[in-house]
């Protein structure tokens, strides 16, 4: 094993919240105060032009945020403060910046083009991925262009990807982003939860003969994936009749070949990636074999051109215009100096609905953290609650309270430019509804103005009066707006690397390690205690009372269907006689 870098995001002991730039930042929080927005504009005529940013097809406007140019200039300084530069290097040049892991970070390496290598422990390692990939699109042009067959002769027609977690969310996402350039004859479903409903679903919409299972698990051990891939399984050879069909309904995305080979996959069908690869950071992998199945390999070259756009941006642009340090450092203002406890993405784009819950993963799990990298305790507040769905729906459900509740809740409104032929109506009015949305959480709507207009209405002063507090407006609420021309793989592999360096440049200046999860693997080795002890008669493993009565229930319940289920012994003995 090699030892552990000396390389650490924070000298031992160090507090964030006792540095220069971070005391700064307090003093100027105080005296910027409860400024409003609309005070800044219309102090500023230049403000909206200066504050805005745009890279690699997309565009900020970051103008609607409660800052100043002191503000940004600040933020800035705690960046270099907290060395950003050179953890960027860092992390691009393979350095084991996991360190709790002892692993490196490359998930850029993936889209990195394959004319530019990269020597990690002395193996060049895009010409590694590049290997994999070149595999990858090999068998998806098979199965896209129909040379690839079913156990019956049949073309595949739908695709079944199980996993969980970044084996599960990125593909996910990504496919249902780019439907409209999705193969004609391809379904594509995802299975991740093991309750049994998502893969019954699944499995009584889809023929045997035509459909092929993708079982993405790096050590084929994880228990969720494991028993869905062996529920497929069992019905695969139900349905055929042989275990023979197998290798042509299977393929896997693992490390473990031996595992693969007993499940009954042929390895010359299973796409390998590197312990380097996390699960949230993966889909540029061979976990993302679901994308290219869908879009085809042309497709997921623009996609990682996208990410690999935004990586070499991320790098070579200055911090004043370079949109992840930007996005990053507004929201540690948010979360840390105006104690906003969550970030809200509001995509107007349908195809986009699944990119809050990619970004949830992607953020909290990676900077869900109260220990600095040093093992010290972190003294500030690290990752906000990440949540949203489409835009447009919110406005009907908890727009409510970002308008007037008591919270202050950021919101990043995600828009496309380019409407799909033939629904140009309806996307004007979703991106005029996006649009109108951030300027209302900016402006607000003062008391005076309420009461012209329900004087100019004819409403008597004592309704006046009842209602004026119910329809104000605070206003004063940040927002950022991103903007791409149209939703190309192009631009969604940029919108995600945009976002994956933005939670890095936040780990970093938290100090945080955002690259483990052992929040996560205390989940599985309980849960793995409670399975065991919900099949025996008593508990094997000692647990709190409340724990213990649930388990308990458990049992009872199922005894009572069990005993329910059992024949009647006097129906026994006439099934017998006769």
């Amino acid at each position: 094993m090699t030892s552990h870098p000396t390389l650490h995001f924070a000298p031992s002991g160090a507090s964030s919240t006792s540095s220069a730039a971070w005391q700064a930042l307090l003093a100027h929080r105080d005296g910027i105060g409860e400024c409003h927005l609309k005070q800044l504009f219309a102090a500023d005529p230049e403000r909206a032009a200066r504050m805005q940013a745009e890279a690699c097809g997309l565009f900020l406007d970051y103008s609607k945020n409660r800052v100043s140019d002191e503000t940004l200039a600040l933020l800035f300084a705690l960046a270099c403060e907290a060395r950003l530069a050179e953890r960027r290097t860092a992390m691009f040049g393979g350095e084991r910046i996991n360190l709790t892991e002892n692993r490196a970070v490359l998930h850029t390496a993936l889209r990195r083009p394959a004319d530019q290598p990269l020597i990690v422990g002395g193996r060049d390692v895009v010409a590694d991925v590049a290997a994999v990939r070149e595999r990858i699109y090999r068998f998806a042009e098979a199965v896209r262009g129909g040379n690839w067959r079913g156990h019956d002769g049949r073309a595949i027609t739908d695709v079944v990807n199980i996993g969980i977690g970044g084996s599960d969310l990125g593909p996910l996402m990504a496919c249902e982003a780019l439907k409209a350039f999705a193969h004609p004859r391809l379904r594509m479903h995802f299975v991740s939860n093991v309750d049994g409903v998502q893969i019954g679903d699944v499995l009584r919409t889809v023929d045997p003969a035509t459909t092929l299972f993708i079982v993405a698990s790096k050590t084929f051990t994880t228990q969720e994936t494991l028993t869905n891939a062996h529920a497929a399984r069992t019905w695969l050879v139900e349905h055929t009749g042989s275990e023979a069909a197998i290798p042509r309904h299977f393929v896997a995305v693992s490390t473990h070949a031996d595992a693969v080979a007993r499940f009954g996959i042929d390895p010359a069908n299973m796409f390998g990636f590197w312990d380097w690869v996390g699960g949230r950071y993966s889909l540029w992998s061979a976990i993302g074999l679901s994308i290219v199945l869908q879009i085809g390999a042309e497709g997921f070259d623009e996609l990682l051109a996208g990410a690999h756009a935004m990586d070499r941006h991320f790098i070579d642009a200055p911090f004043e215009r370079n949109l992840p340090v930007i996005m990053a450092l507004l929201g540690i203002w948010n979360v840390d100096f105006l104690g906003a406890p969550s970030q809200l993405i509001a995509p107007y784009h349908q195809r986009l609905h699944r990119l809050p819950a990619f970004l949830q993963q992607l953020d909290m799990e990676s900077n869900g953290k109260s220990v600095r990298s040093d093992g010290s305790p972190v003294d500030c507040q690290t990752s906000p609650v990440i949540w949203g769905e489409s835009g447009i729906n919110g406005q009907h459900a908890y727009f409510q309270m970002l308008h007037q509740g008591s919270q202050l809740v950021p919101v990043d409104f995600i828009g496309v430019l380019q409407a799909e032929a033939g629904l140009e109506q309806h996307h004007r009015i979703a991106f005029a509804n996006m649009v109108a949305q951030a300027e209302a959480l900016m402006s607000g709507k003062p008391a005076d103005e309420v009461e012209a207009e329900m004087r100019a209405a004819g409403l008597a002063e004592a309704q006046i009066r009842a209602l004026l507090p119910h329809r104000v407006f605070a206003g004063n609420l940040p927002s950022n707006t991103l903007l791409m021309e149209r939703l190309s793989p192009f631009a969604l592999g940029a919108l995600v690397a945009l976002y994956e360096h933005r939670t890095f440049v936040q780990g970093v200046v938290w100090g945080l390690n955002s690259f483990d999860q052992w929040g996560v693997e205390l989940g599985k080795q309980l849960a793995a205690r409670v399975l065991a002890d919900l099949a025996a008669p008593a508990d094997l493993h000692p647990h709190d009372a409340s724990t213990a009565g649930l388990i308990a229930r458990y049992r009872e319940h199922l005894a009572e269907r069990q005993d329910s289920e059992k024949p009647a012994a006097g129906h026994t003995e006439q099934n017998q006689a006769r």
